[in-house]
């Protein structure tokens, strides 16, 4: 399967929009000038039930709703599209929105380190063993999800970016710092870069000079979202052979998968992508938020949880919205 990627520009190609009605088609349109916006074929084919629009969870998880913004501003936006104002109005006028959707909700900001007189933007380093790595290259995701916490790091506003490509900074700032005993790959979706460049990032990390990072983790939405990662993806056995390096060099490497339904779960790729990763010797962590409209019922939580255990995956972490974009939409 080729990825083919769906935004607000090209979301009406797709023959399932015709399911929606030209309110919902608004909407789209309007709340994903605000908030980051992008399915996929595999989403869109495979996990979303277009026969339940728009109560579907997958549905809700990547294509923007009405009531994510409120009405104030979703009134603001669709006044400012229907004008004919000057694009770069516009796109002013959405970023003052955008700046009073609490952006840094957990004041992210405040845990860059200083480093030899610079700032590094790419790395947040709040707790002492625990530093957390934003490569530029894969500051995207396969698909958005509608609740996503670091949503403007998609936005293109670059003040309020978190990203960093300069592996040697990553790797000096690592040695300079013998208490950091894990490292975390994040986003975005560190995934969407090619093995070649996470293994600029990671490889180094095997050797014995940073015999003091014992635990390599990775966060990522890939397996949900795009699962051909790890089966047909032109790099998919380079970077599994990545991950096998990792844990053959002694380090224990953790996938942190994000998962918030079990119908995330249920196809024949996603089984397969599980089985190829696992078979490296990562261990699969799941983590999700939970999410009124998506997965607010203890059914659905055993579910999910059954079905991981079932496939040899770790249930790790459970936790609330943070407050920052389309959280009232969201929260319980």
């Amino acid at each position: 399967m080729n990825y083919k990627s769906y935004t607000r520009h090209n979301f009406t190609e797709l023959p399932q929009i015709s399911n929606l009605s030209s309110e919902q088609i608004e909407a789209i349109r309007v709340v994903g000038n605000v908030l980051p916006f992008k399915s996929n074929n595999y989403v869109v084919e495979q996990l979303i039930d277009w026969n339940n629009i728009p109560d579907d969870p997958i549905f809700t998880l990547t294509f923007p709703r009405k009531e994510m913004l409120s009405k104030q501003h979703y009134d603001k936006v669709t006044n400012l599209l229907q004008s004919g104002a000057d694009p770069r109005v516009v796109k002013n006028e959405i970023n003052k929105i955008r700046l009073k959707l609490n952006p840094n909700p957990a004041g992210q900001e405040s845990n860059i380190p200083l480093f030899e007189g610079e700032k590094l933007h790419g790395i947040q380093h709040k707790y002492r063993e625990t530093v957390l790595f934003f490569p530029s290259q894969g500051q995207t995701c396969h698909a958005y999800c509608t609740f996503c916490f670091r949503w403007p790091q998609f936005t293109g506003m670059s003040e309020l970016k978190f990203a960093m490509k300069e592996a040697a900074l990553l790797h000096k700032y690592l040695l300079k710092h013998p208490k950091v005993s894990d490292v975390l790959f994040t986003g975005g979706d560190p995934l969407t870069a090619n093995a070649r460049i996470l293994s600029a990032y990671i490889e180094p990390l095997l050797s014995k000079e940073f015999s003091h990072i014992q635990n390599i983790r990775v966060g990522s939405k890939s397996l949900a979202y795009w699962p051909y990662r790890f089966l047909t993806d032109k790099d998919a056995d380079d970077l599994l052979f990545l991950f096998e390096k990792v844990s053959r060099a002694g380090k224990h490497l953790a996938f942190q998968a994000h998962f918030n339904h079990p119908d995330e779960l249920m196809t024949d790729a996603v089984r397969r992508a599980i089985e190829r990763i696992r078979n490296t010797g990562t261990q699969i962590r799941t983590q999700s938020p939970l999410l009124r409209n998506i997965n607010d019922n203890p059914e659905t939580w055993s579910k999910m949880w059954k079905e991981q255990v079932r496939l040899g995956l770790v249930p790790y972490y459970m936790f609330v919205a943070r407050d920052t974009g389309s959280k009232a939409f969201f929260e319980v």
